[in-house]
C-alpha cells in the first residue's frame, strides 16, 4: 500500500513538474516572441524617426543652401551696383564739376536753355532762373546784358547759396524748377557711362 502511494506520489509529482515545465517554456516562448515584437516594433520607430530626422535635417539644409545663394547672389548684385556707383562718381565728379564752375560754359547752356523756354516769337515765356551766390557778379551781369528780350518779358533772377554750381529754371510763379547742377550732369552722364562700366570690369 506503500508502495502505491509512493508510486502515486512520485507520478503526480513527475507530471507537475514536467506540465511546470512546459508551462514554463511555453511562458519562455511567449515572453521571447512579445519580446522579439517589441524590439521589432521599436526598430521599426526608430528608422522612421531617423528617415524622418534626416528628410527634416535635408529640407533645413536645402532650405539654408538657397538662402545662402539667394544672399550670395543680392550681395555680389549689391558689391557690384556699389563698385560701379563708386567709379562712376571718381570719374565724374571732378570732371563735371569743374565744366559746371566755368562761367563760359555756364554762360551757353543758359543762354541755350533760355532760347529753348523762349522761341523766336513775340510771346517769350516768363522765366525764374536760380543762380549759384557765388557766380552772381558775372552771370547776373551776362543775363542783364545778353538776354534783353527775355528781361523785359520778365526774366526773374535769383541767387541760392545752396546751389554750388548750375543753376535751376522755370515758369515764372509755376512754383517749379528745372534743375541743372552738377549733381544733375552727374546722374545724367552716369546713366550712359554704367553699362560701359560694367561692361569693361565685369563682362570682360
Amino acid at each position: 500500500m506503500q508502495n502505491k502511494l509512493q508510486e502515486l506520489t512520485e507520478k503526480l509529482y513527475s507530471e507537475g513538474l514536467s506540465k511546470g515545465r512546459e508551462e514554463a517554456e511555453r511562458i519562455k516562448d511567449d515572453a521571447r516572441k512579445e519580446a522579439e515584437q517589441i524590439i521589432s516594433k521599436a526598430k521599426e520607430e526608430s528608422e522612421q524617426i531617423i528617415s524622418s530626422a534626416r528628410k527634416e535635417a535635408e529640407d533645413i539644409r536645402e532650405r539654408i543652401l538657397n538662402e545662402v545663394k539667394m544672399s550670395s547672389r543680392q550681395s555680389y548684385t549689391t558689391l557690384k551696383h556699389e563698385i560701379e556707383s563708386l567709379i562712376t562718381s571718381n570719374a565724374l565728379k571732378n570732371p563735371v564739376s569743374e565744366a559746371m564752375s566755368d562761367n563760359s560754359l555756364m554762360k551757353e547752356i543758359i543762354k541755350a536753355i533760355i532760347t529753348a523756354f523762349s522761341p523766336e516769337s513775340d510771346k517769350a515765356a516768363d522765366l525764374s532762373i536760380i543762380l549759384p551766390e557765388k557766380s552772381k557778379g558775372e552771370l547776373e551781369q551776362f543775363i542783364t546784358n545778353n538776354i534783353t528780350k527775355q528781361l523785359d518779358r520778365g526774366l526773374e533772377i535769383k541767387f541760392d547759396k545752396k546751389i554750388s554750381s548750375g543753376f535751376k529754371i522755370g515758369p515764372k510763379g509755376e512754383g517749379y524748377h528745372i534743375s541743372f547742377t552738377d549733381k544733375d550732369f552727374e546722374e545724367l552722364i552716369s546713366s550712359y557711362l554704367r553699362p560701359r562700366i560694367r561692361e569693361i570690369i565685369f563682362e570682360k
